[in-house]
């Protein structure tokens, strides 16, 4: 068996991608969206944490979370939104994969990827540029000719807020370019 080690600062900042099963493409349907929003709230309402950015896609999703100063436990977080959308969505008329024997074996339902990937965040522009990749996530994977015409993204309140200004794609590939140096 693995073992994964996994950074847990307290208070820190996390950048992550989840990502379905067999990279489903369920989570922007109305039921997904609906039982997703739900587990989130759930859990927030129980261990707390900010959402920074969010970006939903067709099988994936980005996001970063700030974590309390005396908490850093986010793979219960995960754990938690995961059982929890997974039991809903289906219950709710959702459907999953086909199960091999081992996830069967292991009581893994057909909806989620086991793990997860996780990122802290390291200094001030490392948020940035998290931030952007999140935005510009849907535009990457040809979803959009326009980061603004995806719906389901905190891009739109980045933009409302006046966070984002001016800034023009180019500049967003950019910074987003910078996540990947030295690393």
């Amino acid at each position: 068996m693995s073992n994964y080690r996994r950074a847990r600062f307290c208070g820190g900042y996390y950048f992550f991608t989840v990502v379905t099963y067999n990279r489903r493409p369920i989570l922007v349907d109305d039921l997904a969206r609906k039982h997703l929003r739900n587990a989130f709230e759930k859990v927030r309402s129980r261990r707390y944490f900010i959402t920074m950015a969010f970006c939903l896609l067709p099988e994936h999703l980005h996001c970063i979370w700030k974590l309390p100063p005396d908490d850093g436990d986010y793979s219960a977080r995960w754990s938690s939104i995961k059982r929890d959308f997974t039991m809903n969505f289906l219950k709710g008329g959702g459907d999953e994969s086909a199960q091999s024997d081992s996830r069967l074996k292991h009581r893994h339902r057909g909806v989620w990827q086991k793990r997860f990937w996780e990122h802290q965040i390291r200094d001030e522009k490392d948020l940035q540029n998290h931030i952007d990749y999140v935005h510009y996530n849907p535009l990457k994977h040809g979803l959009v000719e326009d980061v603004a015409d995806w719906p389901w993204s905190t891009y739109h309140k980045y933009v409302e807020s006046g966070r984002y200004g001016n800034l023009d794609i180019e500049e967003m590939q950019r910074r987003i370019g910078d996540i990947f140096v030295g690393e």
